[in-house]
């Protein structure tokens, strides 16, 4: 994408105006804190700009055993007792903040708009847990969806992936993953994933501070994630640019039909378009949607954000559409 020189100009009045009141509250920024105080003040203020909690005729709490034993905390949310398709949701944070819970609200509005069950994830935290921990997490309880799924009264013939930032990363990967075994995903829902090896975008220089992500707060999320600096360039990481064990380049051919949603004033939005363009050329079905004047973060500022609900109306549009084509 082409940026101006004057960013703030890009912002829509009222996302200017979330900015300005987040910058009056003088909160310290997460990278000036340890992760268990960033987990904290994440949580704290999660829900402040959602919409309000959508009711769910079901909520459950349980738990996936991964591959190492350990009990991943999930939670089922469906608009009706009735078997459903399921979108797997991973949620954001840069592989160290975030959870089931302060992605509850927007799990919701999707189960609502979609008439599906969504299952949101709490995979492991980094620094306590470091790469690919969070991808064998999500890869583990896809495939027990896939295959154990239908005792919790889903479809489990009927499953998507999704995700926002880091959690779309996860959602990517899961999809080439899902390729690679030959399990058939109805779509990738990706809320503008973080894709790339290295910031080097144009976006990722516009928008480097007063916008929410911050070039600071990627250096400390990858910092906390990654093991050593080989990881930066493994594809679990970097599904746009990454290498394989071979050193060569993921292959996107065959993976799942995409729907992206961008936000314009974001480090992660030049990233998010070639990723868009890479599936393209792979012969992958996508849908791309870049909202205008507002930053990373914006799917959960629905009360002050109106381009939030449209997000979520779209993205529930082409999760429906996708679980209606599958044979």
């Amino acid at each position: 994408m082409s940026h101006p020189r004057n960013p703030q100009a890009l912002l829509t009045p009222a996302m200017r105006g979330v900015l300005e009141r987040m910058v009056r509250a003088g909160h310290p920024p997460l990278h000036s804190l340890t992760p268990v105080q960033a987990r904290a003040a994440y949580a704290a203020g999660a829900d402040v700009l959602e919409l309000p909690l959508q009711p769910m005729v079901r909520v459950e709490n349980f738990h996936v055993t991964t591959r190492d034993g350990y009990a991943i905390p999930v939670r089922l949310v469906a608009p009706s007792q009735e078997r459903l398709p399921v979108l797997v949701y991973f949620h954001g944070g840069g592989f160290t903040i975030g959870s089931v819970e302060t992605h509850d609200g927007l799990c919701r509005q999707l189960a609502h708009r979609a008439q599906c069950a969504v299952l949101s994830v709490d995979y492991r935290l980094a620094p306590e847990y470091k790469f690919p921990t969070a991808v064998d997490d999500a890869w583990d309880v896809v495939q027990w969806v896939v295959g154990q799924g239908a005792a919790h009264n889903i479809l489990s013939t009927h499953v998507a992936v999704g995700g926002d930032s880091a959690g779309g990363t996860l959602a990517a990967v899961c999809a080439i993953l899902a390729r690679n075994d030959n399990i058939p995903l109805a779509l990738q829902l990706l809320f503008y994933p973080g894709t790339a090896a290295h910031q080097q975008t144009d976006s990722h220089r516009m928008f480097a501070d007063g916008f929410v992500l911050e070039a600071s707060h990627i250096q400390y999320f990858f910092n906390h994630y990654l093991r050593s600096t080989g990881d930066w360039d493994d594809w679990r990481f970097a599904p746009l640019d990454g290498v394989d064990a071979t050193g060569q380049p993921v292959q996107l051919e065959g993976v799942a039909p995409a729907w992206l949603g961008l936000a314009e004033c974001d480090p992660l939005v030049d990233e998010g378009v070639h990723y868009a363009d890479r599936l393209r050329m792979a012969g992958v079905p996508v849908e791309l949607e870049i909202y205008r004047g507002v930053v990373h973060e914006f799917i959960k500022m629905g009360r002050a954000i109106p381009e939030a609900a449209m997000a979520h109306a779209d993205a529930a549009h082409a999760l429906s559409n996708a679980f209606k084509e599958m044979v």
